[in-house]
């Protein structure tokens, strides 16, 4: 059983029990890199600020490098009597510095030291999942350009209403997992907050230099009160409810892939390599993995709900039981990042049945509300056109016939405003390209659409690489 920091108070061992129950370096030892980039920093500003000496914070800083060394080779056994990776880094720079380990910890807290690794975690974690972002937006756009000219029933209600081009559906999506990057890109802004310094709770005594160690570690602003710096999860919380979103986006997508892929539709056809087989019925091939971004989403949104019922009872500051945020976003990040990696990688090999698409856009009375606009068009109020209009479907139906296979005559029965020139607007390619409203599924504002997308595209690919390197730089 190891010795703890705070046995001089205690007059018994912790109960090995309660080192097991306690212990958190089972998830929390993913943090590393980030505790000894912390530690590192926070050595170099007790040296500049003649809080330890420079000797001493090299040995100390020599002895961090060992420790990441060998963490990265497998070679250091982690202890869960320590209970976290804090500890463990602090027990084992003792065997690598000596007895100067002991210093680096003045003028800080496990509490602002953990506060400030799942920051610089996050941090990077976000960088990569607009990453990803950007990549599964390019597969949308890339779908789109190749796929402009194939119509499919768009809907409402889960039923056929007006035709839209195909490529205007992904585009949707575009727009979507846009959104999406916003709301991760601006909630970096929340995260990027550099808290060491907070200590436990009240600050230090030290004369230590915040604004240093922020600069050290690439932070653009320093917590503003220590009480909040060391207790508050909301940026953790905001990333969360990001990452729900998206995920919800992603199962919406899914729900769609799922559908399109049945015999009831037969839209499209999911990759074999992104599908599955049946154990007992030979011809099946199931839409496994929107299927499974589907049902991810549901632990996502979970996550969230397990964070926000952490958080909504605790009182000011630390309290142990912030040690249970870091499993729900753990899993959040990885599991988001897997999903729409998956589906940067499917959408570019996803089969569209053209002909079924434009089967399905040709039935099912898709045309109804152009023959109403056209009749207003010619000067009849649109509740008029619409009634009328809704008789002529009525008698279609009765009769096992689309509008378009009506006669001028039977039509002129209805209204006398029809003439022969209805026809030409009652076809699919007319129907989409009259749709030239802001935002509509014209083709020409489809292909606009995506033209700028490539070129948002570009910048955004543009500003990741950016990060990257200036990532690389200061490591």
């Amino acid at each position: 059983m190891s010795e703890k920091p705070w046995d001089g108070r205690f007059a018994s061992k912790t109960d090995r029990t309660v080192e097991s129950f306690t212990a958190s370096i089972a998830f929390d030892k993913r943090l590393y890199r980030y505790d000894i980039e912390g530690s590192i920093a926070h050595c170099r500003m007790l040296a500049k600020q003649s809080i330890i000496t420079e000797e001493e914070a090299s040995q100390i800083i020599e002895g961090l490098g060992r420790i990441a060394r060998n963490i990265e080779r497998g070679q250091l056994e982690l202890d869960e009597s320590l209970e976290d990776i804090h500890m463990n880094i602090e027990a084992q720079l003792t065997v690598e510095a000596g007895k100067v380990a002991q210093k680096l910890h003045t003028a800080r807290s496990r509490n602002d030291q953990v506060v400030l690794d799942v920051r610089m975690y996050l941090r990077d974690e976000v960088n990569n999942v607009l990453r990803g972002l950007t990549k599964l937006r390019q597969s949308l756009v890339e779908g789109a350009r190749k796929h402009i000219d194939v119509i499919m029933p768009g809907y409402t209600h889960l039923q056929r209403a007006q035709p839209v081009l195909f490529s205007h559906h992904l585009m949707a999506y575009y727009e979507m997992f846009g959104r999406d990057g916003n709301r991760f890109e601006e909630a970096l802004a929340r995260i990027n907050v550099m808290p060491l310094g907070s200590a436990a709770l009240a600050g230090t005594t030290y004369p230590i230099d915040m604004a240093y160690t922020a600069e050290l570690l690439n932070f653009p602003k320093v917590s503003a009160n220590s009480l909040d710096a060391v207790s508050s999860r909301d940026f953790v919380m905001e990333f969360l409810s990001a990452a729900c979103i998206c995920m919800v986006h992603m199962s919406r997508l899914s729900e769609e892939l799922i559908l399109w892929s049945s015999a009831e539709f037969g839209f499209v056809e999911i990759p074999d390599a992104f599908a599955t087989g049946s154990s007992i019925m030979p011809q099946k091939k199931n839409p496994d993995v929107p299927e499974l971004v589907r049902g991810k989403t549901g632990r996502v949104i979970g996550n969230l709900v397990s964070l926000l019922t952490l958080m909504k009872g605790l009182p000011l500051s630390y309290n142990r039981d912030l040690q249970e945020d870091k499993e729900p976003l753990f899993d959040t990040v990885e599991t988001l990042k897997g999903c729409i990696t998956v589906y940067e990688k499917l959408l570019p090999h996803l089969q569209v049945n053209r002909a079924a698409m434009e089967m399905a856009a040709s039935k099912g009375f898709l045309n109804a509300t152009d023959m109403a606009d056209y009749l207003v068009s010619k000067g009849m109020a649109f509740r008029d056109a619409h009634r009328c209009v809704g008789e002529i479907v009525k008698h279609a139906l009765e009769n096992d016939k689309e509008l378009q296979d009506l006669s001028l005559s039977k039509l002129k029965g209805f209204s006398k405003l029809f003439e022969k020139d209805v026809f030409d607007l009652l076809t699919l390619e007319q129907m989409i390209n009259r749709r030239v409203s802001e935002g509509g599924t014209a083709r020409e504002n489809v292909m606009k659409a995506i033209n700028q997308a490539q070129e948002t595209l570009k910048l955004k690919v543009g500003d990741h690489e950016s990060q990257k390197l200036d990532k690389e730089t200061r490591g």
